[in-house]
């Protein structure tokens, strides 16, 4: 086995490597009436969410970073027709469709493509209009229905940052919330798995998506090559960071301590890096009310066990002891006006992507943040916004870096 390809040890380590995934038709199958089931407060406009990501993608590019695609990876893949029957397999099982004739329907839907026309077809979900044959063979086949799809879409995919994360040499392969996004996970074990660039490689995983306890990449943060902040959220649970702190500890990684960070469960702090992003090596993008109080727990290896503490400290207390640093500045969300942040928090604006120490992509719609930003000796690269936050995921949602430089 090859050494991993994975290499990601900070938040701000100059990015090298990042997986993307271009918005597609599954966004424009939302409606209306699918909105809450899929986790959307709205529907972008597709023409001008694809614009805006290719700017995303471009300014990554003009600094150097290699941009992969999730879809093209999976596609890759799946040239095994063994391989691809499997995940045909496991994709429309956890989909969970009660009829038969309608499972197997699909999967001879999706067989007659190719691999890319295939994994298009299933990030889009299928209407049942597209799906002409489709044998109606068990009582629930019969049952009539009002929803449009037979297979739904899945329209989070362009936040990658989610179905699982780098850390170290390894991954997090995450179980998530929802059923409608744990989908999304099988695309990443299986490029894990089967795609040239990684198959022969040894790439370990710190926790696997058939845990029982979920875990989302956006509550995972790597401070230092020491220090992990894991946030317990509306989409990640206490449990879950103790396997993860387990198994990293076990395999002898650099990771010595882990922040457990305490975090309202509500649409608006979703996730740890919606409401706080490290920007330089001592600042930190944050939203006003996670401040205080705030509960933050530090893990540490104990023997075959964890030593599990709580931190009574202000933040910048645990930012500074715990990272080793002089001074901390923190970089408040608009700068905590009582307008002014708590929307620009909506539309992600503590949400930043480091693509080098104290350089970091921004949404444009958060001005007054970005100013801050700029004030406080950070260089912004603005991305144009208006339709893919309306997903509720900024810059850092978008991205899951794959190699960083050493800081």
């Amino acid at each position: 086995m090859n050494p991993s390809p994975l290499k990601v040890s900070s938040e701000i380590g100059r990015l090298k490597t990042v997986l993307l995934h271009r918005p597609g038709k599954e966004v424009e199958n939302l409606t209306p009436d699918l909105m809450e089931r899929l986790l959307f407060d709205d529907i972008p406009y597709l023409e001008v969410a694809r614009q805006e990501h290719d700017a995303f993608a471009e300014i990554l590019t003009d600094n150097g970073v290699e941009v992969l695609y999730l879809e093209n990876l999976a596609a890759e893949s799946l040239t095994d027709v063994f391989v691809r029957d499997s995940f045909v397999d496991d994709f429309i099982s956890e989909a969970r469709i009660p009829g038969r004739g309608t499972r197997e329907s699909l999967k001879d839907y999706f067989l007659s493509f190719d691999p890319r026309d295939m994994v298009d077809r299933m990030m889009a979900g299928v209407r049942w209009h597209e799906m002409a044959d489709a044998r109606r063979l068990s009582l629930a086949d019969k049952l009539s229905t009002d929803d449009p799809f037979a297979i739904d879409p899945l329209p989070n995919l362009y936040f990658t940052r989610d179905p699982f994360a780098t850390m170290g040499s390894g991954i997090t392969l995450n179980h998530m919330r929802t059923d409608t996004r744990n989908r999304e996970t099988l695309f990443a074990k299986y490029i894990f798995e089967n795609h040239p660039r990684f198959a022969d490689c040894e790439i370990p995983i710190w926790f696997d998506r058939d845990e029982l306890t979920s875990l989302e990449g956006g509550d995972e943060l790597i401070l230092s090559p020491k220090v992990l902040a894991i946030g317990i959220s509306q989409r990640t649970d206490a449990a879950s960071v103790e396997t993860l702190a387990n198994n990293i500890f076990r395999d002898g990684q650099t990771f010595e301590t882990i922040l457990a960070f305490n975090i309202p469960k509500k649409r608006a702090f979703m996730h740890l890096d919606t409401v706080f992003t490290m920007v330089d090596r001592d600042k930190f993008t944050i939203h006003p009310e996670i401040e205080g109080p705030l509960q933050v727990f530090s893990i540490k290896k104990d023997g075959d066990g964890l030593k599990i503490e709580e931190m009574t400290a202000t933040l910048e207390e645990i930012l500074k002891s715990t990272l080793k640093l002089d001074d901390v500045t923190l970089i408040r969300c608009a700068g905590g006006d009582p307008v002014d942040a708590p929307r620009e928090q909506w539309n992600d604006g503590s949400n930043t992507l480091a693509i080098a120490p104290g350089e970091v992509v921004v949404y444009s719609r958060n001005y007054v943040t970005n100013e801050l930003l700029r004030d406080n000796g950070i260089k912004t690269y603005v991305m144009p916004s208006s339709e893919l936050s309306r997903g509720r995921g900024g810059p850092r949602c978008m991205s899951m870096p794959l190699v960083r430089e050493d800081i």
